[in-house]
């Protein structure tokens, strides 16, 4: 684990269309100062304010994807797959320059972002990075649905999903969660859905740049794509790689676990929302502190 915070080296560029509005979208991550945190801007918006923080409170909608507005109503659709890169890669500050209302979907995981990630290089700054220590159990239920933080020495990542279709099943992860966990294990598990609800989904204006090229496509207990899964659990490694996003609208890298039972964007946010509210159950950390004390 970092003791300082990090921001890229170098601007990060790439372009893509996203999988709800179809939009094409260029983007570039650009450095930014130590302790600003993660700020979206829309460069396509010039009558208000179009510059779009990261927070546990700016997150409007979690409907299929994670969205972030702010006062004046400029919002950022589906971020929780850069989000996850920045957050195990170790990116505490960057600002994301978009010109479009929603991040491109690449192939509908976190490994295009790594790659671009990559490249740019990060570089650290003077100031000590904040994990969010979990002191106290915060839940949130809504029927089988369940999103849990728990207190943990290091970052932990559990989830479980069931579903009808043959093809998924019941599946479960529960693993330690650092960056070369992710790389190796989460960052290249694609986005998923069913044939049936594509209809449903474009008529409410969502899934409109959906296709097999950015997502694994199930009709009943097949899957269509005709390279088939990356992984047997592709599925619920893809939601554990959401949770990791929805996460890090914190602010900081976790120490603690997460467990989500059959959760989504919106249960994750709910239980990042409840820590929030509860501020007994949390606690800024820096290592730099450790590190004194042991010294």
């Amino acid at each position: 684990m970092a003791a300082f915070q990090h921001t890229v080296r170098s601007p990060a560029l790439f372009a893509g269309i996203g999988v709800h509005t179809g939009a094409y979208t260029r983007v570039s991550v650009r450095p930014a100062a130590a302790n600003s945190g993660i700020v979206f801007v829309r460069t396509d918006v010039k009558d208000r304010d179009n510059v779009v923080p990261v927070s546990g409170e700016a997150v409007c909608k979690t409907q299929l994807g994670t969205v972030i507005g702010n006062d004046a109503g400029v919002t950022v659709s589906t971020i929780e797959h850069l989000m996850a890169a920045f957050a195990m890669l170790g990116v505490d500050n960057a600002v994301v320059e978009l010109d479009g209302p929603e991040m491109p979907i690449m192939d509908g995981s976190s490994l295009p972002f790594v790659r671009v990630l990559d490249r740019a290089g990060l570089r650290p700054q003077e100031a000590p990075r904040g994990y969010i220590e979990i002191l106290e159990t915060v839940e949130v239920i809504d029927g089988d649905k369940r999103a849990t933080l728990k207190p943990a020495d290091g970052f932990e990542m559990a989830f479980e999903i069931a579903f009808d279709s043959a093809a998924i099943g019941r599946q479960a992860v529960d693993m330690v969660m650092d960056e070369r966990t992710f790389r190796d294990e989460i960052a290249d598990c694609r986005t998923f859905g069913f044939l049936r609800e594509v209809e449903a989904l474009r008529a409410m204006g969502l899934a409109r740049g959906g296709s097999m090229d950015n997502c694994v496509v199930l009709d009943g207990d097949r899957v269509l794509n005709p390279e088939g899964l990356r992984r047997p659990d592709e599925f619920v490694r893809h939601k554990a790689l959401d949770a990791i996003g929805d996460l890090y609208v914190l602010g900081g890298p976790l120490l603690g676990r997460f467990e989500g039972v059959l959760a989504g964007h919106g249960l994750n946010n709910a239980v990042v929302r409840a820590l929030l509210a509860k501020p007994g159950a949390w606690r800024i950390r820096t290592l730099v502190e450790d590190l004194r004390e042991a010294v």
